[in-house]
């Protein structure tokens, strides 16, 4: 690990102040992406600069037809929320499934969704719930949150402060993990709100995405067979040590097929 300067910051002003005066800062959430980068010194920030101390950013909350979960809450807290748990079963399901106890004793939404991990769990989770990212500057629809592989609409020094949730009338999340990581080699998410169906996966491909071919027949019809000879193609898809791109197009159908039954 390089030398850095730590700073603990006490309120949102503080941490985007001492961004903006840093020469290449670093903000750190729960950790579990930045810190061993650094480790590996595959990351050099000349600041750290930590938001666990800040007041407002942890909780989650029903707010009319949404769950409302702040950005440094950690995956445990979701998974064992009850409002979470009452609403949205799927999203703590989902959260119950990231990683291991460490990770999801650590880790937090915002820092997830901020990087953007392309096998990571919660931007299925945005996307397929029609889910908004709410940001110290604006709020951004799941839809167009996330651009690319470890990118997202944030600006430099832009924390995110909060995610919304709309809850659906059904929903499911099944992911096929990587037995080691607990990473998804490919997860989906499947909600339905009235007539409106979103799809969203998540660990095929570079970023999140959503199958409109599938969200279509599955609002005319939701049953698992509508979709089990839609093909996905596998062009573009990720191919590595783990799963090739024809192996995750595959399992694509099958977790979406899964989930739709998951949802009764």
């Amino acid at each position: 690990m390089y030398d850095f300067i730590y700073h603990r910051a006490t309120s949102i002003g503080d941490a985007q102040s001492i961004f903006k005066n840093s020469e290449d800062p670093v903000y750190l959430a729960g950790g579990m992406t930045v810190l061993p980068t650094m480790k590996q010194r595959l990351a050099n920030p000349s600041d750290v600069i930590d938001l666990g101390k800040i007041d407002g950013l942890t909780g989650v909350e029903r707010d009319g037809d949404e769950i409302v979960v702040r950005a440094m809450t950690t995956h445990a807290a979701v998974a064992a929320s009850s409002e979470v748990a009452a609403a949205i079963p799927a999203l703590a399901a989902l959260a119950d499934s990231v990683g291991d106890p460490h990770v999801r004793n650590r880790g937090t939404i915002g820092g997830s969704i901020a990087n953007n991990d392309p096998a990571a769990d919660y931007p299925a989770a945005l996307v397929g719930l029609g889910g908004t990212v709410v940001t110290t500057s604006k709020e951004v629809a799941a839809d167009d949150f996330f651009t690319g592989m470890f990118e997202t609409v944030l600006e430099p020094g832009e924390l995110i402060t909060a995610v919304r949730f709309p809850v659906p009338e059904a929903a499911h999340y099944m992911k096929f993990p990587n037995p080691a990581s607990r990473y998804a080699l490919v997860g989906v998410m499947v909600a339905r709100t009235g007539g409106v169906v979103r799809v969203a996966v998540t660990g095929a491909g570079p970023c999140v995405f959503r199958i409109g071919e599938m969200e279509a027949a599955l609002a005319a019809n939701f049953r698992p067979e509508v979709i089990e000879n839609i093909v996905v193609a596998a062009d573009g898809l990720n191919s590595d040590i783990h799963a090739g791109s024809d192996y995750r197009a595959h399992l694509v159908g099958v977790m979406a097929s899964r989930a739709v039954a998951a949802c009764g």
